[in-house]
C-alpha cells in the first residue's frame, strides 16, 4: 500500500493509521502504537506523534505502507 503526502512535509503516525482506516479512532491508534504493534522503518515505534515522511515505511497488522 502506498500513501502519498500531498502538500505536506509529514503526517503523524497516529493520524496516518486513522486516515487509512486501519483503526477507528485516534485513541485506538495511540493504544496500538504504545502496545508496540507498529513498525516504523523496520523497528517498533512507540511515539504516537512520530513524524512520518516520504521514504518511510510503516507496518501494522500485516499491512506495509510506503510513504511517497
Amino acid at each position: 500500500m502506498k500513501f502519498e503526502l500531498k502538500g505536506h512535509e509529514y503526517i503523524q503516525l497516529n493520524q496516518l493509521l486513522k486516515f487509512l482506516g486501519l483503526v477507528e479512532t485516534g485513541g485506538e491508534a495511540n493504544q496500538c502504537i504504545v502496545d508496540g504493534q507498529v513498525l516504523f522503518n523496520g523497528s517498533v515505534e512507540l511515539q504516537k506523534r512520530k513524524k512520518v515522511r516520504r521514504g518511510d515505511t510503516v507496518e501494522f497488522q500485516s499491512k506495509k505502507i510506503e510513504i511517497i
